[in-house]
């Protein structure tokens, strides 16, 4: 677990290999092997010259067991905190041993691994592009909770340490060399070990900075002049930021000012009680459950159809050199991936190809993308109008407009064209893909493919199996998805299908109190309140009212062409109202529920929007007003699980959070009921039913789950 080895300059080199697992993590097991080791340690220290700390892995050391510390209940506080204590207490040790202490970072250094690396005196990183150094705790709902958060603030000071541990900024070798974390780089394992070797000679009695006399905090202390303002002001705008939903940056904030005005010991105490208090609280143990192990499940191909070999695009095609095809184009590329971006013309192919040369040159001019791999990615990219060029495709995407009859034309066009394995996908994000297959002769080889906008900065792909997609279509499209570095989930054919369908809910809710007389401004700071990105107002004009429109018209006709009827939400009246008699399209016409200034001013509600809609002396309970836009989300997507649209909890929680931008506290659309409690949210569900409309119902799938007391 611990290998001990000890050399001819009795310099003793301490080897990670946690058994039956790919990489360290601080464990019970590991910690008890630390103890036993920093007692042979302290033992033997006047025979040793030093320690070298380093790992048998791929990766240094991966932080805390996040299994164990999610099965940590309120009642376990006290143990939890002792626990933390004792393996704060054999780092304080190791740190002084009196002896040189060199941590050998031969890989990725995360959370508690810094933790461990920062415990050294010095620290030696091998040079590879792809090991991170940070903590990344606070996007799980925790703090750095082995001292991290102490010697980080000791080391760096409080404002440098902000970046890495109120907003977990993880940094490549030479970036964390550069900031202070790493002390030096190494070139190759044997490069890494000689430095260690040598600055061992050179500082036989090290010790850590803030265990020497007249040790001064970088930057200056909490209450010194050039602080005190900040210090003063940065509650107020982190509260700004997280709206009181997520407890760990406040937590990690308090910790990092509050022990810096103590002693290094009771430093470490005030680190671990807001430790203890994070990981017995409901948020962290959301967002572990969904961000970690979640996400985990779904990068290992947990929704992919089982034993399909790997596959990868060679070259793809793009139908549709818009916003989206040129966007899926330009994150295609960076992969290394060859394109072939089609349009009707020459003229319209050629300007969706400058549209990703103009932003790759911004970045080449912002530093932040070297010239010559913005010119190689850019000529992985051919623009055309003509279909043969698309030859020997493994994948094509069709992208052009949300009308059925083009849809068709292009997928018609571009099937001959398609290598013998490829697959074709529309990137739709509401047409069912059963109705859009049948354009194609081989319905087994079409899928859905919806990529949401922007497509560099989101995560999220939605794969939507028409009713005849094969296995190997769907392992295939899984497979491309990740090729892309990006987060598949899969669903089932329906109109709209998942994420645009719960999306709708969020947005008409909003509208809806709108028209029912609540002042706009509350409605979207409201939204915010909870935790979601963006107001509902803000996001229909985003979309546009004028597309909302037309999927609501084209939703009408086609039930009445099945002979159902239509039950419009009250929410399309408005938006009907705000395009044909207001004439307020949405954002990309400057006019829609805001205003958008020509002169780049920051946008505002536009303010006949109150004229029209609001009722002075109407008012809601805020708690329903938050309620509402939550709830119904959560409503919805326990519909899509029930009718079989969503096949697991899973896709529905992470789809949820990175589609949607369901407030990620919760852990997703899902575990927010769990988080509320299943009977609890039934309860209240039934209360808005009954206040606002059959929308608010709860499904059979929560009667079911709340009457056997069963969480999702």
């Amino acid at each position: 677990m611990i290998n001990y080895s000890e050399d001819s300059e009795h310099i003793v080199t301490l080897t990670i290999d946690m058994p039956q697992q790919a990489v360290n993590t601080m464990n019970a097991a590991f910690q008890t092997a630390l103890g036993e080791t920093v007692n042979r340690l302290e033992q033997e220290k006047e025979s040793i010259a030093g320690v070298i700390l380093t790992s048998a892995k791929e990766t240094f050391f991966a932080g805390g067991d996040l299994r164990e510390l999610i099965n940590i209940t309120p009642d376990q506080a006290q143990d939890c905190y002792r626990m933390v204590e004792q393996n704060k207490a054999v780092l304080r040790r190791l740190e002084l041993l009196g002896k040189p202490v060199v941590a050998a970072i031969n890989g990725s250094a995360l959370g508690g691994g810094l933790e461990l690396a920062l415990a050294c005196h010095y620290r030696v990183a091998l040079d590879n592009p792809k090991t991170r150094i940070g903590f990344p705790e606070v996007t799980l709902g925790l703090l750095p909770g082995a001292g991290g958060v102490v010697r980080t603030v000791r080391l760096l000071g409080l404002l440098e340490a902000m970046p890495y541990l109120v907003e977990g900024r993880q940094l490549p070798v030479d970036a964390a060399c550069k900031a202070g974390l790493v002390h030096t780089i190494a070139r190759d394992p044997d490069d890494m070990r000689q430095q260690a070797i040598a600055w061992i000679r050179q500082h036989p009695q090290a010790r850590q900075a803030w265990d020497n006399e007249g040790y001064q905090l970088p930057g200056g202390a909490p209450n010194s002049p050039k602080l005190m303002p900040m210090i003063m002001a940065a509650p107020a705008m982190l509260r700004e930021k997280t709206r009181g939903n997520y407890p760990a940056p406040e937590a990690i904030l308090a910790a990092m000012v509050e022990g810096a005005q103590v002693d290094f010991d009771n430093a470490l105490k005030i680190e671990g009680r807001y430790f203890t208090r994070l990981v017995t609280g409901q948020v962290s143990k959301n967002m572990i459950g969904t961000l970690f192990f979640q996400m985990q499940e779904i990068g290992a191909g947990k929704s992919r159809p089982k034993d399909m070999a790997k596959w990868k695009v060679g070259k793809l095609g793009i139908l549709g050199a818009g916003m989206m095809g040129a966007s899926i184009a330009a994150v295609s590329a960076v992969r290394g991936i060859a394109c072939v971006l089609k349009d009707l013309d020459q003229e319209h192919a050629d300007k969706g190809k400058q549209a990703i040369a103009a932003a790759w040159e911004k970045n080449v001019q912002q530093g932040r993308l070297s010239p010559e791999l913005a010119a190689a990615q850019l000529k992985q990219i051919h623009a055309t109008a003509d279909p043969a060029d698309l030859q020997n495709c493994d994948l094509i995407i069709e992208a052009v407009y949300e009308q059925r009859e083009l849809k068709a034309q292009v997928t018609t066009e571009a099937e001959a064209y398609l290598s013998e394995l490829g697959i074709m996908a529309s990137n739709t994000s509401t047409l069912p893909i059963s109705g859009l297959a049948l354009a194609f002769s081989e319905p087994q080889r079409f899928i859905g493919l919806h990529f949401f906008s922007p497509v560099e900065k989101m995560q999220l792909v939605e794969i939507i199996k028409g009713r005849h997609t094969s296995d190997q279509t769907l392992a295939h499209a899984y497979d491309f998805v990740q090729q892309l570095g990006k987060t598949p989930i899969v669903v089932n054919d329906a109109r709209v299908f998942f994420t645009s369908r719960v999306f709708a809910t969020f947005v008409n809710e909003g509208i809806a109190m709108l028209g029912e007389g609540l002042a706009p401004a509350l409605i979207e700071n409201a939204a915010l309140s909870v935790g979601m990105p963006v107001g509902p107002l803000a996001v229909q004009d985003e979309v546009a009212l004028t597309l909302s429109l037309r999927v609501m018209q084209q939703a009408k006709a086609d039930l009445d062409a099945d002979g159902l009827t239509w039950t419009p939400h009250p929410a399309m009246a408005i938006v009907e109202q705000m395009v044909t008699e207001h004439k307020r399209p949405g954002k990309a016409a400057g006019a829609g529920f805001y205003e958008y200034p020509k002169d780049g001013h920051k946008k505002f509600l536009w303010p006949q929007l109150s004229a029209l809609y609001f009722k002075p002396g109407y008012d809601l309970p805020f708690e329903d007003v938050c309620d509402r836009m939550l709830y119904i989300q959560s409503l919805e997507t326990l519909r899509c699980l029930q009718e079989n649209v969503l096949e697991s909890v899973r896709d529905a929680n992470v789809g949820s959070i990175l589609g949607i931008g369901f407030p990620a506290w919760t852990g997703g659309a899902i575990q927010f009921i769990n988080h509320v409690g299943v009977q609890q949210f039934l309860e209240r569900a039934q209360q808005l039913r009954q206040t606002y409309g059959e929308r608010f119902a709860p499904p059979d799938l929560l009667l079911r789950h709340a009457k056997d007391k069963l969480p999702f």
